[in-house]
């Protein structure tokens, strides 16, 4: 087995005899399409090779099994964490497969898809793809890390309604994985992430669900006390049919950014409910009357705009992002929260999220998945932007954002989340006995250990 790096062009240039997919190597043009969308991950791989087909990403496995290189997996690059030249990394933006049956209620997608793509070709047959709080984001990718949308609560959690995924193992074989064939894999990937290959297609349940009641609520910063005081107590007895997430954000003055919320501290209520609208609209008045609302952006919804709850940023930049999971949300923890980053504690986050959990996602699936952590009550993440005058600021006080709340933490993370390449982060995204048997498949499909 030859060992071969980024140093070794000769080795690479082999790549380009052994692949049928374009390859892009350091220096050349296409290679730029490595940078990820969090620009501030360093993405510097031997080689980048564009996929079209799930063939092309099964010979880059046999080839890099071959020579001992590793192989990374990337489509928008949201999740990214820092590859170097000991890796080939696969990018999936040319697996655009986009194909809905409104008869079956199912949709067959590439691992080049994002979001928009399947909400564009669903909704205007009133159907529903269960995507995340930002439809920029790829459909893979999400759905591998588990899937947290702004329906979680009601729906469960979006990996959970994959009905067949094609994964490319670690030793190249092409495997349609489902609940009957190759069920062990079918149970990892979905919340594994790229343990155990790389995921060139999926099957999808949609969802007949049209329209919802949702949108968010904004207030100035000075409220934050008296509105998170009352999520905190408000949250205690929600039904299932309600979903909700509470942001403290400071949002730079840019285009696209409403005026009262620029270049100051707002708190977001966000809030999605399905079924009977005034019982929704009755359901949310206790945050309409905490305190004097700036934006009321709630109402009735056609579920193609599903994005707009969240708006979550679309241009790529420089984050930072930290992330727990509480087991409960007390008064006392909202009082530490708001400590370090609440009115008057120079916190250089840009947006610090609360994000209610529970309902159908902590209610155990028809098919089990590797996906741990159903029983959190709230999820805590922090996103930062890495730009001046505060970007030195970010890593640390998130941190000691994080630490704050340990009291109330169940010591866990969700893989979609804070993505890292921490070797301790494993441990904290699976249990014990959800880990052995992600590494036990990993050693039987993938024994180069390409992926590891």
């Amino acid at each position: 087995m030859n060992s071969l790096t980024v140093t070794d062009p000769d080795g690479m240039e082999l790549l380009r005899s052994y692949v049928s997919a374009p390859v892009a190597l350091p220096g050349e043009r296409v290679y730029d399409r490595a940078t990820p969308w969090n620009v501030a991950v360093p993405v510097r791989p031997a080689a980048v090779v564009l996929a079209a087909t799930a063939s092309h990403v099964a010979e880059v496995m046999r080839f890099a099994g071959e020579r001992g290189l590793r192989v990374a997996v990337q489509a928008t690059g949201h999740g990214a964490v820092p590859i170097g030249g000991d890796t080939v990394l696969v990018l999936t933006a040319g697996l655009t497969e986009c194909v809905v049956d409104p008869v079956a209620r199912t949709a067959r997608l590439g691992a080049g898809v994002r979001w928009q793509t399947v909400l564009d070709a669903a909704t205007p047959h009133g159907l529903a793809p269960l995507c995340g709080s930002a439809p920029g984001v790829g459909v893979v990718g999400f759905l591998t890390g588990g899937g947290i949308g702004p329906l979680v609560r009601t729906v469960g959690l979006s990996s959970d309604h994959v009905r067949a995924v094609e994964l490319v193992t670690g030793a190249g074989e092409v495997l349609r994985v489902t609940p009957e064939e190759h069920a062990d894999l079918f149970w990892g990937v979905r919340g594994g992430k790229s343990m155990l290959g790389v995921v060139t297609a999926v099957e999808i349940d949609l969802l007949p669900i049209s329209e919802f009641y949702g949108g968010a609520l904004f207030f100035d910063g000075p409220h934050a006390v008296e509105v998170l005081g009352e999520w905190q107590r408000w949250t205690g007895d929600l039904p299932d049919t309600v979903n909700t997430s509470i942001c403290i954000q400071q949002l730079p003055p840019l285009p696209g950014v409403p005026e009262p919320l620029a270049g100051r501290m707002t708190v977001a209520v966000r809030y999605t409910a399905v079924g009977d609208v005034a019982d929704a609209q009755r359901l949310l008045q206790p945050m309409r009357d905490v305190a004097p609302v700036l934006i009321d952006a709630v109402g009735v919804l056609p579920y193609a705009a599903i994005g707009a709850v969240h708006a979550d940023p679309v241009d790529p930049m420089p984050t930072h992002e930290d992330h727990a999971l509480l087991r409960e949300l007390t008064a006392e923890t909202v009082e530490a929260i708001l400590a370090v980053c609440g009115p008057g504690s120079q916190s250089p986050q840009t947006l610090v999220e609360l994000r209610l959990l529970g309902g159908e996602l902590a209610r155990e699936p028809r098919h089990r998945s590797a996906f741990c952590h159903r029983n959190a009550a709230y999820a805590l993440s922090v996103i930062g932007v890495l730009a001046p005058p505060v970007a030195d600021a970010v890593a640390g006080h998130a941190a000691e954002l994080v630490a704050a709340v340990a009291p109330w933490s169940t010591g866990g993370q969700l893989p979609n989340f804070a993505a890292s390449n921490d070797p301790g982060r494993p441990a904290r995204c699976y249990n014990d006995d959800a880990l052995h048997w992600l590494r036990a498949l990993a050693e039987r499909h993938d024994p180069a250990s390409v992926m590891r």
